[in-house]
């Protein structure tokens, strides 16, 4: 036991005194993060914030509503449907702004916007059991 507590306590001394024998490097410089870009800022194409909502307007954009700071489409989106963080269950899918179940809805059976006129089962509208 003394011989293992001797050598971890010279492997110990070992190892501070090479790193003190190492030459110091200079440290770099600090720059302010918001200098780096030479005073031009690029944003990401669906980067939107409440004072620039109109952002989320323009064609190609991900959606027309700015949820947290990025363009968001709430007619389709899982995570924010019908409104911003509005996020569906799971098994539910976002259809037309309201989470439904494409198992089971009349009117969205199987896929969004599939209207069944007695039932839907599975996905299957008048699926026989």
């Amino acid at each position: 036991m003394a011989n293992a507590a001797f050598l971890l306590l010279l492997t110990v001394l070992a190892t501070a005194t090479a790193i003190s024998a190492s030459p110091a490097l200079p440290l770099p410089a600090r720059r302010s993060r918001f200098l780096l870009g030479g005073g031009t800022v690029v944003l990401p194409s669906n980067y939107c914030s409440k004072k620039s909502p109109e952002a989320c307007l323009v064609p190609g954009s991900a959606g027309t509503t700015c949820c947290g700071g990025q363009c968001v489409d709430i007619v389709a989106s899982a995570e924010h449907c019908g409104g911003c963080n509005k996020a569906c269950k799971h098994g539910r899918t976002c259809c037309g702004g309201h989470c439904v179940d494409l198992l089971s809805d009349k009117k969205n059976c199987g896929s969004c916007s599939n209207h069944c006129d007695d039932k839907c089962n599975h996905g299957f509208c008048n699926y026989a059991q």
